[in-house]
């Protein structure tokens, strides 16, 4: 099956670029398109190919990540992987996303996380993760939903934790934490005190690390993570949707 040419991509009824350049990105590497442990083209390439831009197609990689199909390698660029291995897929838990169920995970991954980053981060470091949080107040106030902001910060704390397997684990689950955010966003916008209690979570997070307080950024982050559970069995309880995404 030969690659499709320049800008023809299977155009589902409805989804968004990104869902729409990932299934066929998907389709191409389970059509022998892009065979096993051959490299997928650039990000410019695919962006030239797809008319979208390099950002729909980083979000469209993610998600291949996420699905056990490709890998960055060092040196090597994205490489496609064996589709039919046995991969942990987060998303895959009774057809559903689980919402409450990953961020049960994420208490103990963003806690050692914010510690190991405490111990080990740059000035440079510090300065992006204080950036990454105020983008989040900023993308807000412009009416935005600060989801991609929340996202970055949690990756430049990963960044400056300063192990590969944390930063490539984030990467993995990176559409299912992109949905789960979306959605413990969404119950927190609806209610002011919750808004302000995540936001005062975040920069606690922040300082503690700016400080290099370990034990601190670790009770900080396992606090954050913990009351987002809360906040969304408060959620459900005030007669919100169920947190589940399909």
């Amino acid at each position: 099956m030969n690659a499709r040419p320049a800008g023809e991509i299977s155009r589902p009824a409805v989804g968004t670029l990104a869902d729409r350049v990932t299934a066929e990105l998907m389709q191409r590497v389970r059509g022998g398109a892009y065979p096993l442990n051959t490299r997928l083209p650039t990000e410019p390439q695919l962006a030239a190919q797809f008319g979208v831009s390099r950002t729909v197609v980083r979000e469209a990689i993610s998600r291949l990540k996420s699905e056990g199909m490709v890998e960055t390698r060092q040196g090597s660029g994205t490489v496609v992987l064996d589709t039919k291995r046995n991969a942990f897929r987060i998303d895959a838990l009774g057809g559903q996303l689980d919402v409450r169920a990953v961020q049960e995970v994420r208490c103990g991954l963003e806690s050692e996380m914010a510690a190991l980053a405490a111990a080990r981060c740059t000035d440079a470091q510090i300065a992006r993760i204080q950036r990454a949080l105020r983008r989040i107040d900023d993308a807000v106030a412009d009416g935005g939903d600060g989801v991609a902001e929340d996202m970055a910060f949690h990756a430049a704390i990963a960044d400056a934790a300063k192990n590969p397997l944390l930063t490539s684990l984030l990467e993995f689950i990176g559409h299912a934490l992109r949905d789960v955010i979306t959605i413990t966003r969404t119950h927190e916008a609806r209610r002011l005190d919750f808004f302000r209690q995540v936001e005062t979570e975040h920069a606690e997070i922040a300082d503690a690390i700016a400080q290099r307080d370990v034990e601190g950024a670790r009770r900080a982050a396992l606090k954050h993570m913990q009351a987002s559970i809360e906040r969304l069995n408060a959620a459900e309880a005030g007669g919100t949707h169920s947190p589940t995404a399909t």
